[in-house]
């Protein structure tokens, strides 16, 4: 009993690192509560609804999305992010205020 409990509690707080971990890529550009225009480019994406964050990481990783110039940037940054990352990403943002 005493492995099951370690386990999951291992399990989740490597999950909560990778939620933390899976924006710290995007705070290079957008600053750490979403609260930067990337480059001096993009929209502010901090409290943004999940439903445009998941619409507009969908668009750059298909590469259908060209925003402020930045589809490039942003495909690569997108291309290995897997459906369950982009919505903990969308749920991240829509949570900083």
């Amino acid at each position: 009993m005493k492995k099951i409990v370690l386990s999951a509690i291992f399990v989740a707080a490597t999950a909560a690192s990778l939620s933390a971990a899976s924006f710290a890529a995007c705070a290079t550009c957008h600053g750490a509560n979403g609260e930067k225009a990337a480059l001096g480019k993009s929209e502010i994406i901090k409290g943004w609804a999940e439903a445009k964050t998941v619409a507009s990481l969908n668009g750059y990783k298909a590469g259908t999305l060209n925003v402020h110039g930045m589809g490039a940037v942003m495909k690569g940054q997108t291309a290995k992010l897997t459906d369950a990352d982009i919505a903990d990403l969308a749920k991240q943002i829509a949570a900083m205020k």
